[in-house]
């Protein structure tokens, strides 16, 4: 196996553990709402928290990864996930499950911004994108399968087994870090700890309107993906009539378009250049979700137009989301790990505050969950649009 290829199994399994977290345990969610006698929004906050939570987390995670390195941080978050999952798996009501998933995203934070500042170390430009579209790849296994995986535990065994299952990924993380995955930042290239240097450093990239418009290009995007996780088991199953598995497959076909086209990413980048790439790409997520919105809105309410929607929509976010990312950190290496932090922090909280917002709205119909993921792609092409207009105004002063 080639040193790049090792590099993406590696870093894609270690961060596959927080998407497991999710989507393992999106088929139990009606099971958990029924268990723990709590409501619909009660069950729908135990993602929007976790959201929350893991994208605050990454604030500490990327300073902390250009401080000491990139290991120490990633294998202790990788003990607070661990901590997390067995609070979830003996959480006697909703209360406390959402606060042992608290505590599972604030450890699982570490296996999402660290690897980005590995891969920034290691790569830039198209490389890095390359490179960033493998780990997603290896990832994608998450989404299209864990979910039949999370159906079958909550058939077999209750949805508590989840948990322990995520307890024993996080037990095969900590080994693969410790033992796969070399330190990437040189001790002469660690930055010490400074306040100012770090308030200076987030001044820098709030200042970037190209940074910040990329982030919330990629924010928007996540979010209306956020809405969906926190929405479609419920509308799959209570509106459409599906049984858990049913709802897996159907939430794999989704997460198989993202992924699938997330590999075209880099090839594209380099043929067509990656600021077309995503413009282009925004232009259709937005297309696409507005179509859906118009036949829903009108009543044209088909299980199947809808999901064919929704994967072509995703399609669109997978050569979005990664391309910005790498994007976003090219003009920051000398704070990669700061700058990948604020950035999924960002991003995180923005898909967390999305859910929460749009959970009041939740009717068990297909329109609250088609109507956010809309007003989010209407906000990413927004973004877009002031990012292109920044990077204009940029190249015309560099001139």
């Amino acid at each position: 196996m080639s040193p790049f290829l090792r590099s993406a199994v590696v870093l894609g399994l270690l961060c596959a553990s927080g998407p497991l977290a999710i989507d393992m345990f999106l088929p139990a969610m009606p099971a958990i709402a029924d268990s723990l006698g709590g409501t619909i929004a009660g069950a729908q906050l135990t993602i929007s928290a976790y959201f929350i939570a893991f994208g605050l987390a990454q604030m500490v995670y990327g300073p902390l990864a250009d401080v000491v390195g990139r290991k120490p941080p990633l294998i202790a978050g990788l003990v607070l996930f661990l901590a997390g999952s067995v609070g979830c798996a003996l959480a006697p009501d909703m209360n406390s499950l959402v606060a042992a998933r608290v505590v599972q995203a604030l450890g699982g934070a570490a296996a999402m911004v660290i690897p980005r500042a590995i891969i920034r170390d290691m790569h830039t430009g198209p490389q890095a994108t390359r490179l960033m579209a493998l780990v997603m790849l290896i990832i994608s296994v998450s989404p299209m399968l864990a979910p039949l995986i999370g159906s079958g535990i909550v058939a077999i065994s209750g949805w508590r087994a989840i948990f322990g299952v995520l307890a024993l990924v996080s037990l095969m993380s900590i080994a693969i870090t410790w033992l796969l995955q070399p330190e990437t930042l040189a001790p002469e290239r660690r930055a010490p700890v400074r306040l100012a240097a770090l308030i200076s450093g987030i001044k820098t990239l709030l200042r970037d309107p190209v940074f910040m418009g990329l982030t919330f290009v990629g924010a928007f995007g996540m979010a209306s993906f956020f809405v969906f996780l926190a929405s479609s088991s419920f509308v799959y199953t209570g509106y459409y009539g599906l049984t858990p598995t049913g709802f897996s497959l159907a939430f794999a076909a989704n997460a198989a378009g993202f992924f699938s086209a997330s590999q075209l990413a880099a090839r594209l980048g380099e043929k067509y250049g990656s600021e077309r790439v995503v413009s282009r790409a925004v232009a259709g997520f937005l297309g696409f979700t507005l179509v859906l919105l118009g036949l829903v809105w009108f009543g044209v309410d088909h299980f199947v137009l809808l999901v064919a929607l929704l994967i072509c929509a995703n399609a669109c976010l997978g050569l979005v989301i990664p391309t910005a990312m790498v994007m976003a950190l090219d003009d920051h290496g000398d704070i990669a790990g700061l700058a990948s932090s604020l950035g999924g922090m960002l991003q995180m909280m923005v898909g967390g505050i999305m859910t929460i917002l749009a959970g009041p709205f939740f009717d068990g119909t297909p329109l609250p969950m088609v109507a956010a993921i809309a007003l989010a792609a209407v906000l990413s092409f927004v973004a877009m649009r002031i990012t292109d207009t920044a990077r204009g105004r940029r190249a015309v002063v560099a001139a």
